[in-house]
């Protein structure tokens, strides 16, 4: 695979920008190599610099559901982009999407639109805070929320132990309030919240955990959680940044029937622009300001074009069968890499939630960050090389989702199943 042009520009970027990159997991420092620098995408395809052409399994981390330059909304952006870029002032437009999000979502009655996730997340734990009046938040082990400095908490040794620091900078007095328990563990949240629930503002989850690969929540997981969260009178945030219209129209909370009191949401909604929300319950945002006294305020949120982009792309999905068609091609290159791994003799565990995926070079199931973490990652790392080489893009970590689009077509999933064959065979 040719990558002279790649190698030159990462040489060239490593003098201006920290690490090369500006996002740190696009440098591949978990499976070594050159990253790609890529010039333009198209549907499921992306084109580097090189000239090398790839099926698409990341997706710009999982927004681009639609696949790469859907006609709609890149027409959506241009027009938008034609009439001023931003303004600085409400539009119609931000609220036609904010109507449509509180119509799409069971638990979002009143929303705010953001710039990012961490944006979202941030905002979404203060509101917490001064509603019930409390500081503590509890957090599980391997879910990521952003990297705000309250939530760079990692777990100890125990079972139920105060955050300390995961990153330098982060003071230790800020994770000090951050409880950190094992994700899928009931009763170690139980445990927690009996010892904290009456200090906890808010218990914060993604439903479906995408960031240390994906693992699905076990059976009454939410459901407790929801309970427990009631009982103590905290509020339950779901982190649906990821899954929100990805794993069901509505979010992992319609596909769950669990109800949370704050969603926070980005990626699809900004159809691949910068964008993030969050919403839940009109007692709880009635709270935020001007219409009351928790300030949170951002120059660009609600910017014309993300907004523009993330209208275009949630009409989208509104046709019929869209979900049925994600589910199945989903389905059909969940099997087929299970089968390939189990052929070429490999040990690997294979997870899936609607059109998003995991796979683990590991023979026990997981459950949580600890299983998770007992994956080969060299294994993994000799895996996607294996795969970049035969024109396959899958994310250049262990530690994350792989993503399908309605671009995909069994075509592009039966030619990715047999790389994914002869890529286990050499291992």
């Amino acid at each position: 695979m040719k990558n002279v042009r790649s190698r030159t520009l990462f040489a060239q970027a490593q003098q201006y920008i920290p690490g090369g990159v500006n996002s740190p997991v696009r440098a591949f420092r978990a499976v070594g190599g050159t990253p790609l620098f890529i010039t333009r995408a198209q549907g499921a395809r992306l084109y580097d610099v090189d000239g090398n052409a790839f099926v698409d399994y990341v997706l710009s981390w999982g927004p681009m559901i639609l696949g790469h330059a859907h006609p709609r909304v890149v027409r959506a952006v241009r027009q938008a982009v034609a009439r001023g870029m931003s303004f600085g002032t409400p539009t119609e437009q931000e609220v036609r999407l904010a109507q449509m999000l509180c119509q799409a979502l069971p638990s979002i009655e009143q929303v705010r639109l953001v710039n990012s996730g961490t944006e979202a997340v941030m905002s979404a734990i203060r509101l917490a805070r001064a509603f019930t009046k409390r500081d503590m938040v509890l957090k599980f082990e391997g879910c990521y929320h952003g990297h705000a400095d309250h939530l760079l908490a990692k777990a100890g040794s125990g079972v139920a132990t105060l955050g300390i620091p995961e990153s330098p900078g982060v003071p230790a007095v800020f994770t000090r309030q951050t409880v950190t328990v094992p994700y899928n563990d009931l009763p170690a949240a139980e445990r927690a919240l009996r010892r904290y629930g009456r200090r906890l503002a808010c218990v914060i989850v993604e439903p479906v955990a995408g960031n240390m690969g994906v693992v699905p929540p076990q059976e009454g997981f939410l459901e407790r959680l929801r309970e427990l969260t009631r009982h103590y009178d905290s509020v339950l945030i779901f982190d649906e940044i990821i899954t929100g219209f990805r794993v069901a129209y509505g979010g992992a909370q319609t596909r769950y029937g669990v109800i949370p009191d704050l969603t926070c949401l980005g990626k699809i909604i900004g159809g691949g622009l910068p964008v993030g929300a969050y919403g839940g319950k009109r007692e709880l945002m009635q709270c935020v300001a001007p219409a009351g006294p928790v300030y949170q305020a951002g120059t660009l949120s609600g910017n014309p074009i993300a907004v523009a982009a993330g209208l275009a792309t949630l009409h989208q999905l509104q046709h019929a069968r869209v979900y049925e068609t994600l589910e199945q091609r989903s389905a059909h290159l969940a099997e087929g890499l299970r089968d390939a791994a189990k052929r070429a003799q490999v040990p690997f565990f294979q997870t899936r939630i609607g059109a998003m995926l995991g796979g683990f070079f590991t023979e026990q199931p997981v459950v949580d960050y600890a299983s998770a973490k007992h994956s080969d990652t060299q294994k993994y790392a000799r895996f996607f090389h294996h795969m970049l080489r035969q024109g396959v893009y899958f994310a250049p970590s262990q530690f994350e989702a792989t993503f399908l689009s309605t671009a995909h077509t069994n075509a592009d999933i039966d030619r990715t199943i047999a790389a994914a064959y002869t890529a286990f065979r050499k291992l």
